[in-house]
């Protein structure tokens, strides 16, 4: 039996494929993983933009809602997380769906193993702009004035705000070293204060990376992403792997 852990579907827009087939692959995905999966993580950017009304949804991501609820229903543990597209998600899969919904990292001890999970954004040093940001969009008084628009309005505000903060920061590919990988840095940082902490796992980076801390024990995972890698990790117990679903373009970084 084994975890499985995914980030940054970004369902809602387009990308190598559209967002109908990126969620139908990530549903054959799912079914391919049903058997023998043990709990499934699902570490932020899950959707595009999400903000949950009290008695409205976003229109779509009907398959993937239905495929969680049905590994729920067979008793699969899920544990979603949110990023910083869809932070704004509330209660509606824990009503819905059993499914818990974490808004900052947790630390949890699966076989033996001590595990740092969490989206990602935010982390490390610089990104002030998106650090104020956060905190204005996490206020709950902002929360309840953004509910005061009307859906039609408020989910395409969202959905422009999205693309406008994707191309503020251009998707980069490759490796920056690990001085400028905001999210290394931070790791390497926690992990000599939490050398307990055997794996660092995270979203955001869009980067699938396998990286050995400076501690020279723990290690700093990152998922990748669906839009063009369809990466994701596994861990059975005694080790942490990342593979590719119908991918074969791409590798994983390592150091």
């Amino acid at each position: 039996m084994k975890t499985y852990f995914a980030s940054d579907f970004h369902l809602g827009i387009d990308a190598r494929l559209s967002s109908v087939e990126r969620e139908k692959q990530i549903c054959r995905w799912l079914d391919s993983i049903k058997d023998d999966a043990e709990a499934l993580y699902l570490v932020g950017d899950v959707f595009d933009y999400f903000f949950e009304y009290k008695r409205v949804i976003p229109k779509g991501f009907s398959r993937i809602m239905g495929k969680l609820a049905e590994l729920r229903d067979s008793n699969l543990p899920i544990f979603f997380f949110t990023g910083n597209h869809d932070m704004w998600m509330f209660h509606y899969f824990e009503d819905e769906m059993g499914i818990p919904i974490y808004r900052e990292h947790i630390e949890i001890n699966i076989h033996g193993k001590n595990f740092w999970i969490g989206h990602g954004d935010g982390v490390g040093p610089g990104d002030y702009g998106y650090k104020f940001i956060k905190t204005v969009f996490s206020n709950k008084t902002c929360q309840w004035l953004f509910e005061r628009f009307h859906p039609n309005f408020g989910l395409n505000l969202m959905l422009r705000s999205s693309g406008v903060s994707r191309n503020a920061q251009p998707r980069e590919i490759n490796w920056q070293g690990k001085e400028k990988e905001r999210i290394v840095i931070f790791a390497e940082e926690e992990s000599l204060r939490k050398p307990h902490i055997d794996y660092f796992i995270c979203g955001h980076r869009h980067l699938p990376v396998d990286f050995m801390l400076a501690n020279g024990k723990s290690r700093y995972i990152n998922l990748g992403e669906w839009m063009y890698a369809n990466s994701f990790a596994s861990f059975d117990g005694n080790d942490v792997q990342i593979s590719f679903f119908e991918s074969d373009s791409f590798n994983v970084h390592y150091s």
